[in-house]
């Protein structure tokens, strides 16, 4: 195998949460330092800049540059995340969404009680908006190191998580932190926001028109007096998502093949075009800003905003401050209480939101980590507090709870391995007990021995794996049952699994399931309504599932089993929850299922034909 290339190496590394992480934790460092070395600091994040042309003008101080322009990025891309989970992730499964919602809203409420307890009525009151927040970058990065490995749901969980707190988060700033509105510019505002919403209804997928309604709703939004990064938020919502479409990757397939042929300007013009529209828009700019963001955007803020003065009266004032210990003690106690506790009651309610890898220690692991509050606690520290020194005393408190919850979930996570580790060697037993209700079952639902596979309806499973089911399922007599769960490492594997949860929608998973094993060919989304109208489903309903890949969250539920069990890309069978070690063949396999002697009596061996 050929060893990673060192810009291979470099672009893993900076891809990393670790990473990021790191980068945000070595800007806050170099804050806290500069700020306790002479009044430059104080001096350079005050200094006005600005922009005039003719007789418009746009001026403010560094740190509110910072604040209000370059962290419009920062929310931009949090607007990005949301949309697409609500369109595409784990937010559009109302049975997966519930979990993290409830978690997320538990970690909002609780803290924000426990500060008012502490600080109601005091000058520091309208403060509670500092701890209902967590820090989606910092979190994710302390994750990757002192959570367990192998736990892509409990990443998933924590995005989630992340995304609603930060949904929550907003509506508070805008609702509760916005004075002296204007409002014929928050009209403006409106309309720059319906003009990006025409530009996502008429499918513009070039970045410069968005860019360019953006700029000026930024502007209209900040001159209005909401927090000028809500305009950021905004826009991302109403920007187009969607499943990448074959049609499109087509065009720009045949586009790159005809440059291929005659590389001529005009046609790298064109294979550049197409392959950009090929990508949707959503992705692409996730894709395009997530360094920046992670390394330019929220490091320079943390450098504008984490600095302050750590001498013996600041220190003094803040250790003895109920506003320093109620954002301490709001931050990790009461976000871990409010996390914790609201999941498990979703745990203990609804059946279905208990998955694999999302017990009860690594979720108060991560009710822990949520404890970081960083980015947007210091945000709101400024738009909250008026007097410095309650500022200080607030980002002390922010900075000294992001260190106790990151110890917090630290031991946790460490404890919780010990006690109730996740199981090792991954994927032995299987990811996930079989679910009727869920699962896509072949035989009779009760039967007493079960096969379970996990697979992409590529030529090896259609030409050998559905072979093998099928005569397992002939020699078992009625007594086994067969599942399907999809493991997709391709769009065309995606397409073929998408058509057969459609499908599935209206009854005919197994129908279309044979109609696609019996094709030579892999099947296209043509081909998948040709077979939809010769099974006489409802095409028009079929298409429009495929089309908008509206059983996405399906899907992805069982890749994300196969990704933390590390299947293979090959089908991997489980013979009664455990995962099959010997050759894939169907004789073997009904033995295995059979289970006792007397049992594999029932089941017949394959008839072997005499020699010669």
């Amino acid at each position: 195998m050929t060893p990673p290339s060192r810009r291979a190496m470099l672009h893993r590394l900076l891809d990393s949460d670790s990473t990021a992480a790191g980068a945000l934790t070595l800007a806050t460092l170099v804050a806290l330092v500069w700020a306790n070395v002479g009044e430059s600091y104080a001096t350079f994040w005050s200094t006005e800049a600005g922009v005039r042309v003719g007789s418009f003008e746009l001026s403010m101080t560094l740190q509110r540059w910072v604040s209000e322009g370059l962290m419009t990025f920062f929310f931009f891309s949090v607007g990005l995340d949301v949309r697409r989970e609500f369109a595409l992730g784990e937010l559009r499964d109302r049975t997966r969404a519930v979990l993290p919602v409830c978690a997320a809203v538990g970690g909002m409420v609780v803290p924000a009680a426990v500060f008012l307890l502490i600080n109601g009525g005091g000058p520091a009151a309208g403060a509670w908006g500092v701890v209902i927040s967590s820090d989606t970058a910092f979190a994710l990065g302390m994750l990757a190191l002192v959570g367990p490995a192998h736990a892509p749901r409990l990443r998933v969980f924590l995005l989630t998580l992340a995304v609603v707190d930060d949904i929550g988060a907003l509506t508070v700033i805008a609702v509760f932190y916005t004075q002296d509105l204007a409002p014929a510019y928050l009209l403006l505002a409106a309309a720059g926001l319906a003009a990006v919403w025409v530009l996502q209804r008429t499918d513009r997928w070039q970045v410069a028109p968005y860019l360019l309604v953006g700029a000026v709703t930024w502007w209209a939004v900040y001159r209005s007096g909401v927090h000028a990064t809500l305009a950021g938020v905004l826009i991302a919502l109403l920007m187009p998502v969607h499943p990448t479409r074959l049609d499109d990757v087509d065009v720009a397939s045949r586009v790159v093949h005809l440059f291929r042929q005659a590389p001529r300007a005009r046609t790298a013009r064109l294979a550049r075009r197409s392959i950009d529209r090929s990508v949707p828009l959503n992705q692409r700019l996730t894709e395009k800003m997530a360094r920046s963001v992670n390394y330019l955007v929220v490091p320079v803020f943390a450098l504008a905003n984490a600095g302050v003065s750590l001498s013996g009266g600041t220190l003094a004032a803040a250790l003895t401050s109920p506003l320093t210990w109620g954002v301490v003690v709001a931050l990790v106690g009461g976000k871990f209480v409010g996390v914790t506790g609201g999941a498990t009651l979703v745990r203990r309610l609804v059946p279905a939101a208990r998955v694999p890898g999302l017990d009860g220690p690594r979720i108060a692991g991560v009710g822990a980590l949520s404890g970081i509050g960083f980015t947007i606690s210091l945000l709101v520290v400024n738009l909250a507090l008026d007097d410095p020194a309650l500022q200080d005393q607030a980002r002390v408190g922010v900075l000294l709870a992001a260190l106790l919850a990151l110890l917090a979930a630290w031991a946790i996570f460490a404890v919780g391995s010990r006690r109730r580790a996740l199981p090792e060697p991954a994927g032995q037993r299987l990811p996930r007990e079989v679910d009727p209700a869920r699962d896509h079952i072949r035989g009779p639902v009760d039967a007493p021995a079960t096969l379970v596979v996990y697979a992409a309806l590529d030529h090896a499973y259609r030409t050998r794996t559905a072979e093998v089911e099928r005569e397992v399922l002939d020699r078992g007599a009625g007594r086994v049952r067969l599942v399907l769960r999809h493991h997709t490492t391709t769009d065309e594997d995606l397409v073929r699994a998408l058509g057969l949860e459609a499908a599935g929608r209206q009854g005919a998973f197994w129908e279309m399931h044979d109609a696609v094993v019996g094709l030579r060919e892999d099947a296209t989304a043509e081909d998948l309504c040709m077979l939809a109208a010769r099974q006489d489903l409802d095409v028009t309903a079929f298409r429009r599932d495929l089309r908008t890949s509206a059983h996405l969250g399906r899907v992805e539920d069982d890749n994300l089993d196969a990704s933390a069990a590390e299947l293979p890309r090959t089908a991997v069978f489980y013979v009664n929850g455990h995962r099959l070690e010997g050759p894939p063949d169907s004789f073997y396999i009904s033995r295995a299922l059979a289970g006792t002697a007397a049992a594999a009596e029932a089941v017949p061996p394959p008839e072997v034909p005499p020699p010669g």
